[in-house]
């Protein structure tokens, strides 16, 4: 049986102290790092986010003992049946679509022959551009159902052709992640040729920096990106707390009439680009003083000025944004929302079909989003679906201090990236119910 949450909140102050899991997408990267470093490089404060756990969890079981063949290590089995009876290593990731980029890479210079798969909606998600420039590279990679799509085989014998590629810069940061994660292992290194726009900027950034913690120097001018080979650092990667994690409880400050919010380990100088929650959220009243070993959240009731969001280098963000404003009937318009359509779900659709629900239309115009408030009412109870998609469930949580009660589908779905939300919302006030669908 599904797991359904059903949320209310009796009253509009929010008051207390949230404990923040680590940065998934830190921590992703600091496992593929420590897994290339051959032991040189340590992560602590390992999140607990499922997405971090399963690929902690994978590498940690390719590298001690290797993946006895057909061992599946995640996800569901039986939808993998047509590809259970070969002789490869088979690495089921389920939904976690940066274990899936990251890998790929990371699979793309082993030895041995793995088939990595995924979810249905994991099958669903493009991977031929990183495929295709893993190819020039030198890498041996089919595809076992659809091309362009999971699940691939990696072949092994990897011997790299050029140590020059490109790459589309507007479709996924993760692409480029992966191959620069990997670049200093490569034979001939790596130059990578950036075409066009460059989206999501601060993902890139977090990585490099990253590489250079562990040692790894690289040379970033114009679009080319250069990173030799070269051999890892003895060093520690310490995972930050996640700030993807923290917008959610910036959208609960500015939804509440008053609030005073305590969110602990956050720092200004962060690597992730998601911290630039707290100059969005500026515009609706919510300051942010850092002290006391975190961050103090103080909601300041003022108008809301700022009417155009470019979220293109925190896409992670905007579901959060446009339903806050949406909740405030601030008609704002948005843009940098290109890559929302490839992830766990299409997410311009689910906001889209969401907020419909309250009478608000998400109309799109040339890749400008423009919110029109003026069918906006409260209904008695909504029924949010997730989609699969853990931001679906956290982006519209807030929502419960304006809606009189929300049900949301799939409850679990926020383990991907923070596990104990629903238990923090608890802890400040809110009314969280389990509910068998």
């Amino acid at each position: 049986m599904m797991q359904n949450i059903i949320l209310k909140r009796n009253n509009k102050v929010v008051n207390g102290t949230v404990n923040l899991t680590g940065s998934k997408s830190e921590c992703n990267r600091a496992l593929i790092i420590e897994a290339l470093s051959e032991g040189k490089v340590r992560v602590e404060n390992i999140s607990d986010a499922a997405d971090a756990v399963l690929l902690a969890g994978i590498l940690r079981a390719t590298q001690e003992s290797g993946i006895k063949n057909q061992e599946v290590l995640a996800g569901d089995a039986s939808s993998n049946s047509e590809i259970e009876s070969c002789k490869s290593q088979i690495v089921d990731i389920g939904p976690a679509g940066t274990a899936m980029r990251f890998l790929t890479a990371y699979y793309a210079i082993q030895e041995d022959e793995v088939i990595l798969t995924g979810s249905k909606r994991m099958k669903e998600r493009p991977i031929g551009i990183l495929v295709d420039a893993l190819r020039v590279l030198g890498a041996n990679i089919d595809y076992e159902e659809n091309d362009g799509y999971p699940p691939i085989k990696l072949k092994g014998g990897f011997k790299q052709q050029t140590g020059k590629i490109s790459i589309k810069g507007n479709i996924s940061s993760q692409y480029i992640t992966a191959l620069l994660l990997i670049a200093a292992r490569l034979p001939l290194g790596l130059e990578l040729h950036i075409e066009g726009e460059l989206t999501s900027r601060p993902y890139v950034e977090m990585t490099l920096a990253m590489l250079e913690t562990a040692g790894i120097k690289y040379n970033w001018e114009g679009i080319i990106i250069s990173i030799a080979k070269q051999d890892f650092a003895t060093t520690t990667l310490s995972v930050e707390p996640d700030w993807s994690a923290a917008s959610y409880w910036y959208a609960i400050a500015a939804l509440a009439d008053d609030a005073d919010l305590f969110l602990t380990g956050l720092t200004p100088y962060s690597l992730q680009g998601d911290s630039v929650i707290t100059e969005i959220m500026a515009n609706f009243g919510i300051t942010s003083q850092f002290r006391d070993g975190g961050v103090h959240l103080k909601k300041e009731n003022k108008p809301i000025s700022r009417r155009e969001f470019d979220l293109k280098e925190c896409p992670d963000l905007a579901q959060t944004v446009i339903v806050v404003c949406a909740a405030l009937n601030h008609e704002a318009s948005f843009t940098g929302l290109e890559t929302l359509k490839i992830k766990e779900t299409d997410r311009i659709l689910a906001l889209q079909t969401e907020l419909g629900k309250m009478g608000v239309k998400l109309i799109e115009k040339d890749e400008v989003y423009t919110l029109d408030c003026s069918g906006k009412f409260i209904p008695d109870n909504i029924f949010i679906n997730t989609y699969h998609d853990h931001r679906m469930a956290m982006a519209f949580a807030p929502l419960a201090l304006i809606l009189p009660q929300m049900e949301f589908e799939n409850g679990p779905v926020v383990e991907k990236s923070y596990p104990a939300f629903w238990n923090d919302l608890e802890k400040q006030g809110f009314e969280v119910e389990e509910n068998e669908a």
